[in-house]
């Protein structure tokens, strides 16, 4: 038995079998916006139109063994697995935009990999490293805290949204410039600079079991995280691409953010969780970290689904 603040989705596909209905099977999918594909992604893939996607997010299974509910991926030689990368990006590319932007999630192990490949096929940007907040600790190693996200466009042109993306930070020695603030505001929280953001963000807390985004995936990425993707590189109506899907948190960040979606996921159980949170999307829009068009430190403010 779950406590009561216990808000972890993890229902089995019987359970959630009306959610299941809403998706699309990936051989008779007809590349419609705002769907989520069960199958294959490269059948899948073959099925969204050519130059459709405004921005590619990709968290692709990383170069370990990892068990994803019942499908398995297993570790690669490195050979294999940048045969495996260029797979996959060979068949999203058509699929892009010219101005599109994408976003590839990585360990440090896989960057090496995916870094290389992504420099040849698209314009490589900048390489984001976030805080993770959790990791195992090792005895003979460092423990594993951080992850990248490598940014790619596919051409010169493309969308790039600073002031949807700037950080709130605390000023702690506020500077006055003629008895005025300088580069700072005071409001009912405190005394506040909205900053540039920078490619290192120490502001992502990880989904954890009181969260009402909460699933029972094993490499869940939070909202927060994409939401900074979806808001830089996309505008309203665009259309947001997630070729491994996992339990939905693209698709959901993107509903809640006025984007249009397509996310493909090969497992059952979590294309149910996924429509699960689509559905409470639909009246709480809220995302945990974003309040009042920016982003603010690590667990400053909290959903509504937890004040309750």
């Amino acid at each position: 038995m779950k406590s009561e603040r216990n808000k972890t989705i993890d229902f089995s596909v019987s359970d959630g079998e009306k959610y299941l209905k809403r998706c699309y099977a990936a051989q008779s999918y007809d590349g419609k916006q705002n769907a989520v594909v069960i199958g294959d992604a490269f059948i899948a893939i073959d099925r969204v139109k050519d130059c459709s996607v405004d921005l590619l997010i990709v968290d692709p299974p990383y170069n370990l063994f990892k068990d994803f509910g019942g499908n398995s991926f297993k570790k690669l030689g490195l050979e294999d697995y940048a045969l495996y990368t260029e797979k996959w990006i060979a068949a999203v590319k058509p699929k892009l935009k010219p101005t599109a932007s994408v976003y590839v999630c990585c360990d440090w192990e896989s960057a090496i990999v995916i870094g290389g490949i992504l420099q040849k096929r698209f314009i490589l940007r900048n390489r984001i490293t976030w805080e993770r907040e959790k990791g195992r600790g090792a005895k003979r190693n460092w423990k594993n805290s951080m992850e990248d996200v490598f940014f790619a466009t596919v051409g010169k042109d493309y969308t790039f949204n600073l002031d949807a993306v700037k950080q709130r930070r605390k000023v702690l020695a506020p500077y006055k410039e003629n008895g005025k603030p300088k580069d700072w505001e005071e409001t009912k929280d405190g005394k506040f600079r909205d900053t540039c953001p920078s490619n290192f963000w120490d502001d992502i807390s990880v989904p954890y079991w009181s969260m009402a985004e909460n699933t029972a995936h094993p490499t869940q990425k939070p909202e927060k995280l994409i939401a900074k993707l979806i808001l830089a590189s996309s505008n309203a109506n665009d259309t947001v691409l997630d070729p491994f899907a996992g339990s939905g948190t693209t698709a959901v960040t993107a509903k809640k953010l006025g984007r249009n979606f397509i996310g493909i996921e090969k497992n059952s159980t979590y294309c149910a969780w996924t429509e699960y949170r689509l559905e409470n999307a639909e009246n709480d829009k809220t995302i945990q970290g974003f309040k009042d068009g920016v982003f603010w430190d690590r667990n400053s403010f909290i959903s509504k689904s937890r004040r309750k």
